[in-house]
């Protein structure tokens, strides 16, 4: 009982955002798909201010955004465990590392899309 009532304390609240930042600090240094898309996510943002693009324009792009970066981060934590599990080659641990990357890919052209119907209105205007 103790050990549960030990979860929930604001120390332990803090642990745990102390170990997502860690997996944070992990993705940035160790993938350079996700610095990559964090950069181009940035030059979005740029564009953004230099257009002055509207609030509902921001809300779908950060949404584009965050989905990459998301869709990246579990493509690395996919990787991560396959590469554990299935150290040596098997098909299904190639297929599976294969989806999760197609997975980033999708979201990687709906959020180019999502830019293209954003900032064609306002380049054009």
């Amino acid at each position: 009982m103790k050990k549960d009532v030990e979860r929930y304390t604001l120390r332990a609240r803090a642990k745990s955002f102390s170990y997502a930042f860690r997996g944070m600090g992990l993705f940035f240094r160790t993938q350079p798909n996700a610095v990559l898309h964090a950069c181009v996510g940035g030059m979005v943002i740029v564009l953004g201010l230099y257009y002055h693009i509207s609030r509902i324009d921001w809300i779908a792009l950060c949404i584009a955004i965050g989905m990459v970066l998301i869709a990246e981060a579990f493509n690395t934590a996919i990787e991560i465990d396959i590469n554990l599990t299935s150290p040596d080659f098997h098909p299904f641990a190639r297929d599976t590392k294969d989806v999760a990357a197609a997975a980033v890919l999708i979201s990687v052209f709906v959020a180019c899309a999502i830019g293209l119907f954003v900032f064609v209105p306002y380049i054009f205007a």
